[in-house]
């Protein structure tokens, strides 16, 4: 394999200079590697020939069969073309070019026996069924018109180069045959084991596929290869920061913890949340550096459970801090935990950008002697000036919205570095969390605090506006909150900031008696926090918004969520938004608004949130629907290198079966210096270079 990683594609017949700058440029495709591992997107059944005579409505692509009975060009210049009449005996058709027609003409002869595959367009004013730019093959070509033909996928630009489908397959072959034995990466354990076919005759295959069932398990075999170079890169950094990372050893659990625990947790800790607080408890006496994931719904108590870690820490003599990605959400973290940990005598402190000189001071001298034991913060927190005295736990809240680099600083303000535990409100299907996540232990918070009642989710459409907002009138009477949603999209700014400017102004009209609050993204920080507070006080009674009260408000007197457009929203993004309301005891309610013209999929989307309010099933609904790379944080977070055949939606088995290899071959040989491993460790080597140990601060 890494002979074929040393060939510039430029030496691969066909290709040349100018063809590999825009093969790299277009495709990032440097070497003939990575020209045998762009895979195709499709496969093409050429097994059956349909009759031109025979085509009606609006036509797939088809193959037929037949000759060319006439050429002609019209037009100079650039609107020059060619047309060719092509009929298989029961009608004819007209067959364009508008680009390579010096070539075209000299490929193709009259007279001659052709199989042609594209997608038929009928055009009124000509009577006449049309193709353009088919694929074309002599039919005396051996496997001319017949099994599965796979399709690339292009770029418009390498279109408008007249290069196609058939030129990638064709270099692709090319290199294949230049390369008649390849050694093989993967260990013999897991091809034997797997029976899976050989690197090369893998290739082969996926790229010219003799039937159904070998093409399948070619497939496999390039996935499970893909994947197990994630999961043993992963596991192999998680099992060598366990064993070289050492971390402050806190064994004790002492009276903060006990008197909170006794005394003052708000309300009953919920079996998940206990086991939560065990592991963590676990990492953080093992000597080693604890990095784990939390990961809960919304309104799961992430918080509560946190704030217990972090008085673990203080019992041990280490002080904690908490990074929020935004002011609002820090302030709120800090409201919440200065009035859980005031009736134990723990000092908080909050930092952020726009904290005054004077406290600002005040802090630093209080991290240093070590009176502050607890500070809640943003990004301010990785600020070289901002020192503690001994940094014991870093709490990260939604830790996707911070950069890597950013992270990192934190851990370099104590040794031995502090333990890390990382909370995100945004459920991670299982399968993602072993890859995105595969280097840190993950743990779940999959139960609701006693009180908390599902939020009921309602669909409804703008002929259902005035028993909605009836609806909302009898919550304010109530003297409940509620929230309005509006997409702020970019594309459409200027609109969609006219239709939340619109909206804000009819529901003042619609409830004159109450005070409205209206947030967006372009307003400047000061205005945007006194929004927030008068309706977070309960001085307003609705707050107009887009999604910047996605993640960190909390008012649990409100107890409704209109989504309006609810069709521009993903799942996830839903979920989140649907969590601002059921914080309190009350019943709380979400409607979607929507068009009653919608697309099938997106009217599925929203179904599903009227069916459940399970964060876990939506994001693994919403994983399937969108893909793993749309879901908040996952493009952040990121793989190690970019998937080529593998789809973490769809191969969660491929994934754990991978997993559990990853573990025989690092369990069986943790170095990978055996013999039967040296192709594997090499190929890894390159596949995965490390030159930052992420795995010790994400």
């Amino acid at each position: 394999m890494n002979r074929l990683r040393d060939l510039d594609i430029q030496f691969v017949k066909g290709i040349g200079p100018q063809r590999a700058e825009l093969l790299t440029k277009e495709l990032g495709i440097r070497n003939a590697l990575e020209l045998v591992q762009y895979y195709p997107r499709a496969y093409v059944d050429r097994s059956k020939t349909y009759a031109i005579a025979d085509f009606a409505g609006e036509m797939p692509s088809v193959q037929v069969r037949g000759r060319f009975i006439s050429f002609n060009t019209q037009g100079e210049g650039a609107k020059k073309r060619l047309i060719g009449l092509f009929s298989d005996g029961t009608a004819a058709m007209e067959v364009l070019w508008f680009k390579g027609i010096a070539g075209i003409q000299k490929a193709y002869q009259p007279g001659v026996e052709y199989y042609m595959y594209g997608k038929p367009s009928y055009f009124e004013a000509g009577r006449r069924w049309s193709m353009i730019h088919p694929e074309i093959d002599p039919a005396a070509k051996p496997g001319a018109g017949e099994g599965l033909h796979p399709v690339y996928p292009l770029t418009d630009r390498l279109r408008q180069r007249g290069i196609s489908s058939r030129h990638i397959h064709s270099w692709i072959t090319n290199t294949l045959e230049r390369f008649p034995s390849l050694a093989d990466p993967l260990p013999p354990m897991v091809i034997n084991e797997l029976k899976l076919p050989a690197i090369r005759d893998a290739l082969i295959t996926v790229h010219n596929p003799s039937d159904p069932e070998k093409l399948k398990k070619a497939r496999e075999r390039l996935k499970i290869e893909e994947l197990l170079y994630i999961q043993v890169d992963m596991l192999r950094t998680a099992r060598k920061n366990k064993s070289e990372s050492s971390g402050a050893v806190f064994a004790r659990v002492g009276h903060f913890f006990n008197r909170f625990y006794n005394e003052c947790l708000p309300f009953t800790l919920t079996d998940a949340q206990k086991r939560v607080i065990r592991e963590v408890r676990e990492d953080m006496r093992s000597g080693h550096q604890m990095n784990r994931l939390v990961q809960g719904d919304v309104g799961s108590g992430k918080t509560l459970v946190a704030l217990m870690c972090m008085l673990l820490a203080i019992d041990n003599g280490a002080q904690a801090c908490l990074m929020a990605p935004t002011e609002i959400l820090a302030t709120q973290h800090y409201e919440t935990l200065r009035s859980l940990a005031a009736k134990i005598g723990i000092d908080v402190r909050l930092l952020t950008g726009s904290t005054r000189k004077k406290e600002r001071e005040s802090i630093h001298a209080g991290l240093m002697d070590g009176s502050i034991q607890l500070l809640v913060g943003t990004h301010a927190l990785v600020e070289d000036t901002v020192q503690f005295r001994n940094l014991g736990l870093a709490v990260i809240d939604e830790q996707h919205r911070f950069g890597v680099a950013q992270r990192a600083r934190l851990w370099g303000k104590n040794n031995p570095a502090p333990h890390v535990l990382v909370m995100t409100a945004t459920p991670i299907p299982r399968t993602l969390a072993m890859t995105v996540y595969g280097d840190l232990d993950v743990s779940v918070i999959d139960e609701l605090p006693p009180g908390r009642k599902p939020v009921t989710t309602v669909l409804r459409y703008e002929d259902n506006r005035l028993q909605v907002l009836k609806g909302l009138g009898a919550q304010l009477r109530a003297g409940r909150q509620a929230y309005i949603v509006y997409p702020l999209i970019e594309e459409n700014e200027k609109l969609d900031l006219k239709c939340l400017e619109e909206g804000y102004e009819s529901i003042r009209e619609t409830f004159p008696q109450y005070k409205v609050a209206f947030v967006h993204g372009k307003m400047k920080p000061e205005t945007k926090d006194y929004q927030m507070g008068i309706f977070a006080s309960g001085e307003a009674k609705i707050l107009v918004a887009t999604t910047v009260i996605e993640v960190g408000v909390n008012v649990p007197n409100a107890s409704t969520m209109i989504i309006e457009n609810a069709e521009r929203f993903g799942l996830s993004q839903l979920h989140q938004l649907r969590g601002r309301v059921g914080r309190g005891s009350d019943q709380s309610y979400c409607i979607l608004m929507s068009k009653r013209k919608i697309g099938r999929d997106t009217r599925k989307r929203l179904e599903l949130m009227t069916q459940t309010t399970d964060g876990f099933v939506i994001a693994e609904a919403d994983m399937q629907m969108r893909g793993p790379g749309d879901i908040e944080g996952t493009r952040q977070s990121g793989l190690a290198f970019n998937l080529r055949i593998a789809n973490l939606a769809k191969d969660g088995l491929t994934i754990q079966l991978a997993r559990k290899y990853a573990e025989r071959i690092l369990d069986d040989d943790p170095t990978l210096s055996a013999p039967y491993n040296r192709v594997f460790a090499r190929t890894l080597a390159l596949t995965i270079p490390r030159t930052v140990e992420w795995g010790k601060i994400s």
